[in-house]
């Protein structure tokens, strides 16, 4: 079965532009089917302050009313999905811009209303994904890159970049030996969070609930642990959590970051 990376960037990588440019170069480097995964807050917070468009949050996730939801759809849809398309064509990365709506690729659902009315957000499963659409294209060599938008009944919905990547990584898993890479600003999983260099090289579901037990995680990290591990319950073969300027090392075998299997 054929490799796919489905790489997901943050915006430690979107708002350096040194970053961002030698994070591309790496990605056009890739040989085989890729797709990247991007969002945009900080740059939409900054906007949206310009246009008078307060950013609210709740648990670190945005409230999006119809103001943002309209900015969202601007920024992340717009500004950043096209000036990352941009950057990629002259690398040799046929590069399609993309959100959820585009070609029905992942029809949403707008989250209910529980104790907080996030707004226009939209929640995903990998059925919601259009795989035959995305086969077809990833077959074509062209490399769709995604802004965390979906839809629902006629309306654009703003939704979580890592949960984006991981419903494509495990939507794409019967088709393809698939990697979920998450780019982030740390080398990897980290032993100790003060201790830059105690990356953690390897994890499975067995290593992962041993360290969690003895409180070896940061917080912040935990979220994305927990649904790395759901992708590989759920057809992923790898994940990999690390530092998006060693993408092309994390891509290959002898990963630098931290990689995570069933």
């Amino acid at each position: 079965m054929n490799r796919l990376f489905v790489i997901k960037i943050g915006g430690n990588v979107l708002d350096n532009p040194e970053a961002l440019k030698k994070f591309l170069q790496d990605f056009s480097h890739i040989r085989e089917p890729k797709i990247l995964v991007h969002g945009g807050g900080k740059l939409a917070t900054k906007i949206g302050e310009q246009l008078g468009i307060k950013a609210t949050f709740v648990k670190g996730r945005r409230i999006t009313d119809t103001d943002t939801r309209d900015l969202v759809t601007m920024v992340y849809g717009g500004l950043v999905n096209k000036q990352l398309v941009a950057q990629l064509q002259p690398l040799g990365c046929n590069a399609l811009g993309v959100t959820g709506a585009d070609g029905n690729m992942i029809k949403a659902k707008k989250r209910p209303v529980g104790e907080v009315d996030f707004g226009f957000v939209g929640d995903i499963t990998p059925a919601d994904v259009n795989t035959s659409l995305l086969y077809f294209l990833l077959k074509q060599n062209v490399v769709p890159i995604f802004a965390s938008l979906t839809h629902a009944d006629g309306v654009m919905l703003n939704t979580n970049a890592d949960t984006i990547a991981s419903v494509l990584a495990v939507a794409l898993s019967k088709h393809f030996d698939t990697r979920l890479v998450f780019c982030f600003e740390k080398k990897g999983v980290l032993k100790n969070v003060e201790d830059e260099s105690s990356v953690i090289r390897l994890l499975n579901e067995s290593s992962y609930r041993s360290l969690l037990a003895q409180g070896a995680f940061a917080d912040g990290i935990l979220p994305k642990l927990e649904n790395a591990f759901a992708a590989i319950n759920s057809g992923v073969k790898e994940v990999l959590i690390g530092e998006a300027s060693h993408l092309l090392q994390n891509v290959g075998q002898e990963t630098e970051g931290t990689l995570i299997v069933k």
